[in-house]
């Protein structure tokens, strides 16, 4: 059985009701329709409130023209972004097997392909690729890591020698970065070729930047919004030029 409202137990004399309607009637013009013990009561509309003028400013040029997206800034006029030309590329120097195929790739390998120039495929992240597709340039600078072994670290310096082009390995079904989803019309996934340039002048660990990296986040050093720390997951990372010179400068002074 259905909640009656406590208000529908009142009772109300007939001459009450019509009492009621006639006054209501009079009061105001503008009604809307409400209910109390089945009898239809005509009920007064709220009227809105009276606002103030509004004060329409005579410059309309800085307004947008209706639909029209506004973009907000977010930097001040003279900050701007720092335009990206060095990377750090990981890769795996030992061997491991994915689908009976040994993806091992270290800076040996490379420097024992033709030209000392290989391939970047195999990439599988969205951003990783991004930076793939859009912003690595010829002749950008890399940092070759090797990742997934003992001691993870910085061994030498490649240099981008071909731009962003399809990853012909999504297509093939034997291929371990095989992907079924992506079409020669659509392709998703994207690599650039790497050249080798040269080993740097010692072996620059993990361990010792990610020392250096929380130094810096207290004191606002170089190192301090390392992508190898604050984006981890990326096998392909940004490096900004004070960062990149910084590196650097750890070659000929003595590991930590």
């Amino acid at each position: 059985m259905a909640t009656v409202p406590r208000v529908a137990y009142r009772r109300y004399s007939n001459d009450v009701v019509k009492d009621e309607i006639q006054h209501r009637k009079k009061a105001r013009e503008h009604t809307s329709k409400t209910y109390f013990t089945g009898l239809d009561i005509e009920m007064p509309r709220k009227q809105p409130k009276k606002r103030g003028p509004v004060e329409i400013s005579e410059n309309v040029e800085n307004f947008p023209a209706a639909g029209k997206k506004v973009k907000v800034a977010t930097k001040a006029p003279d900050e701007e972004e720092e335009e990206i030309s060095h990377w750090l590329m990981k890769s795996e120097p030992e061997s491991r097997f994915e689908n009976g195929i040994d993806v091992k790739f270290g800076v040996e390998d490379l420097k024992e392909c033709p030209d000392q120039t290989a391939c970047w495929d195999g990439v599988r992240n969205y951003q990783a690729r991004n930076f793939l597709r859009d912003k690595m340039k010829k002749g950008h600078q890399v940092f070759f890591y090797h990742s997934n072994t003992k001691q993870p670290g910085i061994c030498a310096i490649c240099e981008v020698a071909k731009e962003g082009y399809v990853d012909h390995t999504q297509f093939d079904p034997k291929d371990p970065h095989y992907d079924k989803k992506s079409t020669r019309e659509e392709p998703r996934w994207y690599m650039v070729d790497v050249k080798f340039r040269r080993m740097t002048q010692r072996y620059i660990p993990l361990a010792e930047l990610k020392a250096l990296h929380g130094q810096h986040k207290q004191s606002g050093g170089a190192l301090r919004d390392l992508s190898l720390f604050t984006r981890a997951r990326l096998s392909v990372q940004p490096i900004s030029q004070e960062e990149w010179d910084f590196i650097l400068s750890l070659e000929t002074t003595p590991a930590k």
